[in-house]
């Protein structure tokens, strides 16, 4: 097989994949939220789509099916990411069982 053919394949994506492209680039157009809409279009509970999301957008071949879409999707990641890291360091200590703050 030579290089270009397995190039082509590497970045050939499903259909699904293509189909969760796809809807992040127009979720909004859907009636209703965005997780009834993942439930009634893939089947899957929100959770799990996000999952898949998350795994697809660190892929080559989603960068090459759309780079400014997986761009975008990756800095916002990344920005949920530290906002929930930054809540957990600033959130205040509970005190121990014995009633003494630690």
């Amino acid at each position: 097989m030579g290089q270009a053919m397995r190039q082509s394949r590497e970045v050939e994506l499903t259909e699904l994949e293509i189909q969760v492209l796809m809807f992040e680039r127009q979720w909004w157009c859907y009636e209703g939220s965005k997780d009834k809409a993942i439930r009634e279009l893939f089947g899957i509970t929100p959770t799990r789509y996000y999952q898949m999301l998350s795994s697809l957008i660190d892929t080559a071949k989603a960068m090459v099916f759309d780079p400014r879409l997986v761009a975008r999707l990756r800095r916002q990641r990344d920005e949920r990411y530290k906002a929930r890291s930054a809540r957990r360091l600033t959130a205040p200590s509970l005190p121990s069982p014995t009633g003494q703050s630690r």
